[in-house]
């Protein structure tokens, strides 16, 4: 049985890329594939659509968000639908963006990977003061971007490797200092890290693509509980409602044969979970 519960209906593709808008109380995700941003907030739905692959955001004000695609980091305008160009963006060619989030300096942390997941072509770069700068190279599915609450922590995952790291952040800018190491490794137990979130007592929100749930690590990596979800490629989680206590997460049809859809029809739906853990509002981009 599971525990969380449909949030909306749309199915999508490749859902990916939850961000909760703590001044517009709204919940908005992508279908990577689809090319398209999604919202809904008190049953009213909505949708953007993009010339090329778009999968993560931040938020930059009440009435704007930083989208992730392919060539640019764009500035979305919520009410008027328009997009400029924030910072033009080189990947690559046959890549796209991946998982990103926003970091407590003002900064978005984004991933690229091939479209087809070629090994090692992914990387994770930085948007920080109008500059992108690639952090870390060489990474197949790069996911699982997120920040300790004390500001101490960047983690990223490659989803395709079974690992999570951590890596030191600058105090003053945010940027990442010395080696990462390893925070969590998981090809023992066959697991696959994809996004990832932590929450205000400083536990990591994992969703584990194949596995149908949300886990939950302590800072020290300690398993700590999960949240089932009638999904098996459960992507990215994220947290927002009231006092932001609902969980959501996103899930993909991506990668399931007709029996698996037959078996879980609600594949690509986002679903939610009440009261299961306490979140904190993401940060804005400083564009």
């Amino acid at each position: 049985m599971s525990d969380a519960h449909v949030f909306d209906d749309r199915s999508c593709f490749l859902g990916e890329g939850p961000l909760w808008h703590p001044e517009r109380q709204q919940l908005f995700w992508f279908d990577i594939i689809g090319r398209t941003l999604l919202t809904r907030k008190n049953g009213e739905t909505g949708a953007w659509t993009f010339d090329d692959m778009v999968s993560a955001a931040g938020w930059i004000d009440r009435d704007n968000l930083l989208i992730a695609g392919e060539t640019a980091l764009l500035k979305l305008n919520i009410e008027t639908r328009t997009r400029d160009v924030v910072a033009r963006i080189d990947i690559g060619e046959g890549l796209r963006t991946n998982d990103g989030r926003a970091d407590p300096w003002g900064g978005f942390w984004f991933s690229s990977m091939g479209k087809k997941a070629e090994n090692d072509a992914g990387a994770i770069y930085r948007y920080y003061r109008g500059e992108v700068k690639k952090l870390f190279s060489s990474i197949t599915i790069p996911n699982a971007i997120c920040f300790s609450p004390d500001r101490a922590f960047g983690h990223f995952a490659d989803t395709d490797r079974g690992i999570v790291k951590r890596v030191g952040l600058d105090p003053e800018s945010g940027a990442p200092v010395g080696e990462p190491e390893i925070y969590l490794d998981l090809t023992g137990e066959g697991l696959n890290p994809d996004g990832a979130v932590i929450d205000a007592e400083g536990n990591m929100w994992l969703a584990q693509w194949g596995a149908g749930r949300v886990a939950v690590y302590d800072p020290s990596g300690q398993f700590l509980k999960a949240v089932s979800v009638e999904a098996p490629h459960t992507s990215c989680p994220a947290f927002g409602g009231t006092g932001f206590s609902t969980l959501y997460c996103t899930t993909a049809r991506e990668g399931l044969d007709a029996e698996a859809l037959a078996d879980h029809p609600e594949s690509g739906k986002v679903f939610f979970a009440e009261g299961v853990g306490r979140g904190r509002p993401e940060p804005a981009v400083i564009v």
